[in-house]
C-alpha cells in the first residue's frame, strides 16, 4: 500500500517551479485529494505569482483570522 500524506507545509518556496509541484504533489496522489500550505515572506510573493503564472492557477492567501 503507498504512503498516504494528507497535508504537506513548506516552510519555505522551493528555488524553482517544478520542484514545488513535486512537493505540493505528494498530497493528492493516487487520485486522493490533499492540503498543501505554503508559508511565503514578503520577498517571496513574487516567486509564488510566478508558480501561479506558469501552472495557470490560482493559490488562494488564508485569511488572517480563521475563525
Amino acid at each position: 500500500m503507498p504512503q498516504e500524506v494528507n497535508v504537506v507545509i513548506n516552510y519555505d518556496l522551493p528555488s524553482n517551479r517544478e520542484t514545488y509541484l513535486h512537493r505540493i504533489g505528494r498530497s493528492g496522489r493516487f487520485g486522493r485529494t490533499g492540503i498543501a500550505l505554503s508559508f511565503v515572506t514578503k520577498e517571496e510573493v513574487q516567486a509564488l505569482r510566478d508558480i501561479e503564472q506558469f501552472y495557470a492557477t490560482s493559490i488562494p492567501e488564508l485569511p488572517i483570522n480563521l475563525m
